[in-house]
């Protein structure tokens, strides 16, 4: 099955996670094969849409048959980097950074938190679904020890570039930011921020009447 994978906008990205997550669904009703046009129905994209966004990537359906579920969850898992593992710390364990830990999907599909880290003297030592919160002191050395994929960032925006600082120059190379802050990394580092605010603001604009 041939792969395209060149210039794809974050558009199409952003929509490849929800479809990941239909295709999850229909497997475990036992659903064998999907046309573009059902599955339009079901995700609320239209058939041209995903036939558009899929076509970026391969070959996957068949004219007459529609997708193979089986087939198209696996190819979009590994399109997605689902075919092996991540090593994840989180940096912040207050209420979004124990949230994020107690969030046990993550580890089905690949995440795996190793370590929480806080200054809070209250909460060190403290664990979280058997993963210790550290003291952050002790954040760099672990990160580098253990080659750490992803830092999740949980803590004040006023701290957050320094904890950044700290996570990417001992290797990591994807950073998940919920601090209320823009991030400034070089190019070969990718940040997803997570502005909780900003989604909320997003809802109340579209609320009133804001065009999608």
């Amino acid at each position: 099955m041939s792969r395209k994978k060149s210039n794809i906008s974050m558009a199409v990205v952003k929509r490849l996670p929800k479809y990941h997550r239909y295709l999850r669904e229909l497997l475990l009703k036992d659903v064998d094969k999907i046309s573009s046009k059902d599955l339009s129905k079901r995700i609320g994209f239209t058939a041209s849409q995903i036939r558009q966004d899929l076509n970026c990537f391969g070959d996957f359906g068949q004219q007459g048959y529609g997708y193979n579920v089986a087939d198209l969850y696996e190819e979009i898992g590994k399109i997605l980097g689902l075919n092996q593992e991540y090593k994840m710390v989180i940096v912040g364990a207050g209420n979004i950074g124990q949230a994020v830990a107690n969030y046990i999907n993550f580890e089905k599909l690949g995440f795996k938190i190793y370590a929480l880290f806080d200054k809070n003297p209250k909460l060190i030592g403290l664990k979280i679904r058997d993963i210790e919160i550290q003291d952050i002191d002790n954040l760099e050395t672990f990160v580098k020890e253990n080659n750490i994929d992803i830092g999740i960032i949980c803590v004040p925006k006023s701290y957050a570039q320094d904890v950044c600082d700290k996570l990417v120059s001992n290797g990591v190379k994807g950073i998940w930011n919920f601090a209320p802050v823009d991030l400034k990394v070089d190019e070969d580092i990718v940040v997803e921020n997570v502005h909780l605010s900003e989604s909320l603001l997003t809802l109340s604009c579209l609320m009133n009447g804001c065009e999608s």
